[in-house]
């Protein structure tokens, strides 16, 4: 189990790589959609995993990873002055695809409403709710 300062210092390397990935890096491989998922940091904090999600359909995820991998030693020089910790972590770079994952399951959800609003009889027509004001009376 992680320990809260393990957690903090996941956190802010989400922010600091987050920071770098908007602003830092100059790689074209790297797209400009690219957004830092999440960060678990090991129990000795050697190694930083670093999941990394691209929303860019021009870009591939993996091209990015390979841009990131060679801005490696910028990025933990980075997190090293930001973080001012006596070792800094070595940043290792993972596609995270739950976004993917998640769009695709929203895509069969809505297919399926779909299929199943298409299948249904048109109740609309008996659905007419009646108004809650009361009438008013003529004078």
């Amino acid at each position: 189990m992680a320990s809260s300062r393990n957690k903090k210092i996941a956190e802010e390397i989400k922010k600091i790589v987050g920071g770098i990935l908007i602003s830092g890096l100059k790689d074209p491989r790297v797209s400009k959609f690219s957004s830092v998922t999440r960060v678990e940091v090991t129990g000795d904090l050697r190694y930083a995993t670093i999941y990394i999600s691209v929303f860019d359909p021009g870009h591939d995820v993996e091209e990015t990873l390979e841009g990131l991998k060679s801005a490696k030693g910028f990025i933990r020089k980075t997190i090293g002055a930001q973080l001012k910790l006596y070792y800094t972590p070595e940043p290792i770079f993972k596609a995270d695809h739950s976004i993917e994952y998640g769009m695709h399951i929203n895509d069969i959800i809505g297919k399926l409403n779909r299929e199943a609003a298409a299948s249904a009889p048109d109740d609309a027509e008996e659905n007419v709710e009646e108004s809650d004001e009361p009438e008013k009376e003529e004078e």
